[in-house]
């Protein structure tokens, strides 16, 4: 029996913040489900992430345009192959192109909903959207609230994290803590809030944030502001070949996400199960989707987002109980192998869009 051929539709592809996407991509290959790519915009120009180099012939970035046009192009350069479905990655731009190519071609469409790409879609357009589409799959609870309506046929699946990449190993130990945080440098990701509360602890430690962004050039001056320019290193972006390594050399990985003055927020960052897979203590805000991996005092600590006394004095606890971090390590990876395993999440993937477009 033939399986179908499934188009996706991406936002900016390849995006090195972008793992989870790029996973799905992988698993519908592999499943013989893939058809095309095509990107409404070009990457980010970052170094890729392990893992592109499989996919370069699939790849297409459409030229700009409305979503009609774009549809339009897309379809010219299927050239008639045939298609079982149109699927848009995100559900603004990429959505609305795979609902017009639907609309053109007399297939199916459907989406899947990360976070800022929902809010980034009146709300009565959204719902329209979802409720024509043949499945939306949502990652987490937060992010599905928007499209939890009546005749939206909503698949909660959970992006997973790859297990293997990401194992524990023994905490480096040593005279002082080492910090970790990986993230894009925006607001929501609350840098500017682990800064602070990063001067009001009392312990030794060593601070490490991993990634890129425009918040960069603030969150230098914050660290400046706050005298910690000699223990609070902005490493920049890398990607998965390097990242293992970072989780490796911290003790403690912290998750200080705040919904920022737009609304946005995380919804469940890679960060967290990344950090989880370790065998890594977690500190995380307990906002959007967090708290459903991130069990307070069994998983990790939750402390209120945006709050720095309370992360300050979260991670003065940890600081002090090297006990408390290697039990709160070896539950959080359990937690993930149970739930967010990488393969497990990215098959129910691929089964749920087999099924929405056979």
């Amino acid at each position: 029996m033939r399986r179908p051929r499934i188009v996706v539709v991406t936002s900016g592809f390849p995006r090195v913040s972008e793992t989870f996407a790029l996973g799905e991509l992988l698993a519908l290959d592999a499943q013989g489900l893939l058809g095309a790519v095509f990107a409404t915009k070009p990457g980010d120009g970052l170094p890729a992430q392990p893992g592109v180099d499989q996919l370069p012939q699939r790849v297409q970035v459409l030229p700009p345009g409305s979503p009609a046009q774009q549809a339009e192009a897309m379809l010219e350069r299927l050239g008639g192959r045939p298609v079982g479905g149109f699927h848009g990655y995100f559900a603004h731009q990429p959505a609305a192109v795979a609902a017009a190519a639907a609309r053109a071609s007399g297939r199916r469409f459907g989406f899947s909903v990360h976070a800022l790409d929902a809010r980034k879609v009146p709300a009565p357009e959204l719902t329209a959207r979802a409720r024509a589409a043949s499945v939306v799959v949502a990652c987490n609870r937060d992010v599905a609230e928007p499209v939890r309506q009546p005749g939206v046929p909503l698949r909660l699946i959970p992006h997973g994290v790859d297990l293997e990449r990401f194992r524990p190993s023994q905490p480096p130990g040593g005279p002082q803590i080492r910090l970790l945080a990986v993230g894009r440098l925006v607001l929501k990701k609350g840098l500017d809030v682990l800064v602070e509360a990063a001067r009001r602890v009392e312990f030794h430690f060593l601070l490490e944030i991993v990634g890129g962004g425009p918040e960069r050039e603030r969150l230098e001056g914050a660290v400046r502001a706050a005298g910690l320019g000699d223990r609070v290193r902005l490493t920049g972006p890398v990607t998965h070949a390097e990242l293992p390594g970072h989780y490796a050399a911290a003790d403690i990985v912290v998750v200080p996400s705040v919904v920022d003055r737009n609304g946005d927020r995380d919804g469940l960052p890679n960060v967290v199960l990344e950090a989880m897979a370790s065998g890594r203590p977690v500190v995380a805000s307990d906002v959007a989707a967090i708290g459903t991996a991130v069990a307070h005092r069994r998983s990790g600590l939750l402390v209120p987002p945006g709050d720095p006394d309370a992360l300050a004095a979260a991670l003065t606890e940890l600081a002090d109980a090297p006990r408390l971090r290697a039990a709160l390590g070896a539950a959080a990876r359990r937690r993930v192998e149970r739930d967010f395993d990488l393969e497990r999440c990215t098959r129910r993937f691929g089964q749920a869009l087999e099924e929405a477009y056979d």
